[in-house]
């Protein structure tokens, strides 16, 4: 029987090409993408790309390299990456709306993945970087600034996404990086939530790493999550209203849900 690719981008977050090939191949028919980041492109560079596509089946590709330099080198290295066709190339939210600019007007066929804050940090890990108020706040002002100058997706954790949802409006793809599957060790992730309640509240596109990759057989792990949430799909999953997620969750871990 064929299963429809589940909407997740899996992270080939490997230096050894062979291992990021193996995992393609794996799990190419289980999901919608894979994900190219700089652990494995700046090793292997385009071949990477090329190779780990092929392998996938021909999936859509998030080439994940959070560019962040002034306009004019990071339109340049949009450029450098055109001939990838990636369907998803990321940069920096911080780095301004001119830098965002610069690469969607450089990669028009791409969406430019303007990523907010970075699923590691924390409020007080912020507030020493010079961003003051919990990550929501700042997830949700990067998402409106990096939108108004052109970029149609957006990168942020599963604990700021419905807050985004409702900043962005429906038609700008929200990436969730940061999800984990019930009983999932969170890693260095920490703004975490589960499949089914990223896309409860309004996310697009799941990227899930070692949940996946790091299990005994790949393949099983990602046909489990993609058939768990075609179950969840299938019951009619309810409308979630808490702009926080979670059922007030993130409100209270947050303290900052209005």
């Amino acid at each position: 029987m064929s299963t429809k690719p589940a909407p997740v981008a899996v992270a080939l977050d490997a230096q050894d090409l062979d291992t990021a090939l193996r995992w393609a191949e794996q799990t190419g028919p289980y999901v919608s993408t894979i994900k190219v980041g700089l652990e494995l492109y700046l090793k292997h560079g385009a071949q990477a790309v090329q190779r780990t596509r092929e392998a996938s089946g021909g999936r859509d590709l998030f080439l994940d390299l959070k560019l962040h330099d002034i306009p004019n080198t990071v339109a340049g290295a949009a450029r450098g990456v055109a001939a990838l066709r990636p369907t998803y190339l990321t940069v920096h939210a911080s780095g301004g709306a001119a830098m965002i600019r610069a690469a969607v007007e450089a990669l028009p066929q791409t969406r430019i993945a303007a990523v907010t804050v970075l699923t590691s940090l924390s409020e007080t890990d912020l507030s020493a970087v010079g961003l003051i108020g919990p990550p929501l706040d700042a997830a949700r002002r990067l998402a409106a600034l990096a939108v108004a100058a052109g970029a149609r997706a957006i990168v942020c954790s599963p604990r700021e996404v419905a807050a985004v949802r409702a900043e962005v409006g429906p038609d700008v793809t929200l990436i969730t990086p940061g999800v984990r599957p019930p009983g999932a060790a969170h890693g260095d992730q920490t703004r975490v939530a589960t499949p089914e309640q990223a896309l409860a509240d309004g996310a697009d596109l799941l990227v899930i790493g070692r949940p996946i990759t790091g299990a005994a057989d790949p393949a099983a792990a990602a046909r489990e999550i993609g058939a768990a949430l075609a179950r969840w799909a299938a019951s009619g999953p309810p409308k979630v209203d808490d702009p926080c997620g979670d059922g007030g969750e993130s409100a209270r871990l947050l303290e900052e849900c209005e």
